[in-house]
């Protein structure tokens, strides 16, 4: 079963990109910011991460950086998940190594159909 780690400071959002994602039979582990994230993935590797950007202590941008630039994590598909949803933002966000980016709200379809291909493909 694929997991997926989802980053996500505001709770109702968390619990609302868990149960979708847990809904197509994903395995679903999750995290409230970066630093959390980034104490989580010492233990295993997910095969998706979806993380928000406007987050305390590590934003998603700072978070999706390190992931990228790490040997033992750059493999890892990121689905970058915000309400900054101007073209520019999306621009930043693939220019700091993002797979994909998606701004809310979203479509449900659209963020199952997205971590699905990324699994596809990794």
């Amino acid at each position: 079963m694929s997991t997926v780690l989802v980053v996500e400071d505001s709770l109702p959002q968390r619990e609302m990109i868990t149960s979708l994602l847990r809904g197509v039979g994903l395995q679903v582990d999750t995290a409230g910011d970066g630093v959390e994230a980034l104490e989580h993935l010492q233990g295993q590797l997910p095969d998706v991460i979806v993380l928000d950007i406007v987050m305390p202590r590590m934003n998603g941008y700072e978070l999706c950086r390190k992931l990228k630039a790490d040997p033992s994590t750059q493999h890892v598909p990121v689905v970058l998940c915000s309400s900054k949803g101007e073209e520019f933002d999306r621009y930043w966000g693939m220019k700091q190594g993002a797979d994909a980016y998606i701004a809310k709200p979203f479509q449900p379809a659209e963020l199952v159909g997205t971590v699905k291909q990324l699994l596809r493909e990794s």
